[in-house]
């Protein structure tokens, strides 16, 4: 009997550490996945060692890769992020979005 209620207590004791370890992983922000296109899209979300993988992806699937490359890394290395997809979404990337040229058209594909 005495190992039946130990063997009960062991088990709530675990339940308990388990809740609280959701708890505290919800408050640190670790357990909300609706914010995970913003750190991982978003203004500095990259490594500048990142940007020629991430300008491989955006520029795939034009027929102007080569220029397309050169300014997707000029803008990576400036703004640290690399929209997703390969045509539009610039809004995740304020400072790739933003960056014109002379002409006032925008300068990051």
């Amino acid at each position: 009997m005495a190992t039946a209620k130990f063997f009960a207590a062991m088990i709530l004791a675990l339940i308990a550490i388990s809740m609280l370890q959701t708890v505290v992983m919800a408050a640190n922000g670790r357990g909300d996945h609706l914010n995970d296109n913003k750190s991982k899209y978003g203004s500095g979300s990259l490594k500048s060692y990142q940007c020629p993988s991430q300008c491989s992806r955006r520029c795939s699937q034009t027929q102007y890769h080569k220029p397309c490359m050169f300014f997707c890394q000029k803008c990576c290395r400036k703004c640290l992020c690399v929209p997703p997809g390969y045509y539009g979404n610039k809004a995740v990337c304020p400072c790739y979005n933003n960056w014109k040229t002379k002409e006032g058209g925008p300068k990051c594909p």
